[in-house]
């Protein structure tokens, strides 16, 4: 059985295809990552304090809640501040009154338990727990699953970028420049192979045009050949009877 062989610059050319083809899959299939949370807040700015817990199988249908604790430094006890159960939200603390808000999952499967705290002070510094209470409704069973997340939150007066931060920007902005220098070396390779391909095609073309013609000349010199020969006969012939005629 043939099987057909792809010739390796057409396999270098479909690469820009594939690379933006994979990347729409990723962006339109994207699943669950679990992302720490951010540790540094400023004071009188607002705050996303993240909690991310994946289920490890999204086919499975589930439903959760969370609950959010805080424990001040020096404290030894955590004070229940935010509970969500789709869709009601409810503040438990007078220290976080009218500034907690739900950043998660808009429904009851939860997966993103993240809450936005508005005008952070200095008294919000401490350790926070994230707790979602998660039930699995397997086919024989329904299966109850318990997650912690903790963040130790510092509130500072103006913001401070980290070193990290910074160098992921550079090299991301350096990874898009190299991407695109990439994309358009590979885009002008394919277009002078096309062109050459291109090229080499209408010489074939001609080429074979050319035989056609020589191959149609000599068809014709062999027909004028033949007539020729044929009107030499005749005159041969002409001759011989006109010579017949006349002799006594």
């Amino acid at each position: 059985m043939a099987r057909s062989k792809v010739a390796p610059a057409e396999m270098i050319c479909q690469l820009p295809v594939l690379v933006v083809f994979s990347l729409f899959v990723f962006q339109c299939h994207g699943g669950c990552a679990e992302v720490d949370s951010l540790t540094e807040a400023v004071a009188g700015e607002g705050f996303l304090l993240g909690c991310i817990s994946c289920k490890r199988r999204e086919e499975v249908s589930a439903r959760a809640t969370v609950d959010w604790h805080f424990k001040p430094p020096g404290e030894e006890e955590f004070r229940h501040i935010f509970h969500y159960d789709y869709p009601s939200a409810d503040i438990l603390h007078d220290d976080f009154s009218d500034r907690l808000n739900w950043h998660g999952t808009q429904n009851s499967d939860i997966q993103i338990g993240a809450v936005y705290i508005s005008n952070v002070t200095f008294n919000d510094t401490g350790t926070y727990r994230c707790t979602i209470h998660r039930t699995l409704f397997l086919p024989l069973y329904n299966q109850d699953v318990i997650v912690e997340k903790v963040v130790e939150l510092s509130v500072v007066a103006e913001a401070n970028r980290e070193l990290t931060s910074v160098i992921s920007e550079i090299m991301m902005y350096v990874l898009i420049v190299v991407l695109q220098l990439w994309l358009i070396v590979i885009l002008a390779y394919c277009y002078k192979k096309i062109s050459a391909e291109h090229e080499a095609r209408e010489a074939r073309k001609a080429l074979r045009a050319q035989a056609e013609l020589l191959e149609l000349k000599d068809i014709c010199d062999g027909v004028q050949l033949e007539v020729a020969y044929v009107i030499k006969d005749k005159k041969r012939s002409s001759l011989q009877e006109s010579s017949s005629v006349t002799a006594p």
